[in-house]
């Protein structure tokens, strides 16, 4: 790590200034933590790609739900819902994660599986879709034996040297010491949503310099011991055959770019890894609305990487 920066204001109440070991929510980045963890259970012999996830043959066996699943339910595999490619419960105005709110993660899977049937045969198409990570974290526990929160910080934040990363509360009385206060714009509500039921799909906490040092850890680069294989890697960061833009966990750009954002009310992030060897991430306790500010992030970061003739070769991790 060669740069680190933190810059504004953490608490107004307070008069608090931003320090770069600040934790955000950094929404939708929880994906590709997510994808690692899943990769972790294939490399450790739990889980495989191919595995069903509901039926009688399933990861998740019949475990949620009522009534007979819908039609091609029971042919959803693992890596179907990690490129997106499950067939439905797309992120629109019907997310299921932003609905049924008093509904726990079992009541809420139960209910979508009993009342929404898929739009397509999985495999077929893309849909990004919130849901389907927020079911993979259930597999992450069947397959584990552990909470998704407690296998993830186990065995993929611990073995990349990070300590102080965890799953957000939905309230301002429920921040953490060191995390920031979150500032809507026009009529969003920065605690009026579910952010600790959205965990695997968008519920952890992070500082920017632990998203980089997670980042270098997975990137396929020799800077860093990766926790995960070359092939693990390799198979992560293939583009489905549904999406060409999208793998398992991140988005692809045709320069060799693998990345994230996230977003929330009161929250904007972004996470890079850059096809020329640099890895990166910046995140701010604001958003607006319609303009796109993870993407006003991601210009900013590339006018400043722009600006460096010679990089330093000191170490800040």
């Amino acid at each position: 790590m060669v740069y680190a920066r933190a810059f504004g204001t953490a608490d107004k109440g307070t008069g608090r200034r931003l320090v770069v070991r600040d934790l955000f929510r950094i929404a939708s980045i929880a994906k590709p933590i997510t994808a690692v963890a899943v990769m972790k259970l294939v490399e450790q012999g739990k889980l495989a790609l191919s595995d069903t996830v509901f039926g009688s043959d399933g990861v998740l066996g019949t475990t949620y739900g009522t009534t007979r699943y819908g039609a091609n339910v029971d042919k959803i595999t693992v890596q179907h819902l990690l490129e997106h490619t499950a067939g439905g419960w797309a992120n629109d105005g019907n997310d299921p994660m932003f609905s049924n709110l008093d509904k726990d993660h079992a009541g809420l899977i139960s209910r979508v599986l009993d009342n929404r049937t898929l739009d397509n045969a999985p495999g077929a198409s893309h849909a990004y879709s919130n849901f389907g990570y927020c079911v993979l974290g259930r597999v992450i526990e069947k397959a584990s034996g552990q909470s998704y929160a407690s296998y993830v910080q186990q065995h993929v934040l611990g073995a990349a040297g990070i300590g102080n990363m965890h799953l957000a509360g939905d309230t301002l009385a429920a921040r953490r010491a060191d995390e920031v206060v979150y500032y809507s714009q026009k009529d969003e509500d920065s605690y009026g949503m579910k952010v600790a039921r959205m965990d695997a799909h968008g519920g952890w906490l992070a500082s920017a310099v632990d998203l980089v040092r997670f980042a270098v850890r997975c990137d396929g680069l020799a800077t860093k011991p990766d926790i995960l294989s070359a092939a693990s890697i390799t198979t992560t960061t293939t583009a489905s055959t549904a999406r060409s833009t999208y793998c398992k966990g991140w988005a692809l750009h045709p320069d060799g770019n693998w990345f994230h954002d996230g977003s929330l009310p009161g929250t904007a992030s972004i996470m890079v890894r850059t096809g020329t060897g640099l890895c990166w991430a910046a995140i701010v306790n604001t958003r607006r609305r319609p303009s796109d500010l993870e993407g006003d992030l991601d210009r900013m970061m590339w006018n400043l990487i722009g600006k460096v003739g010679t990089w330093p070769a000191y170490d800040l991790f």
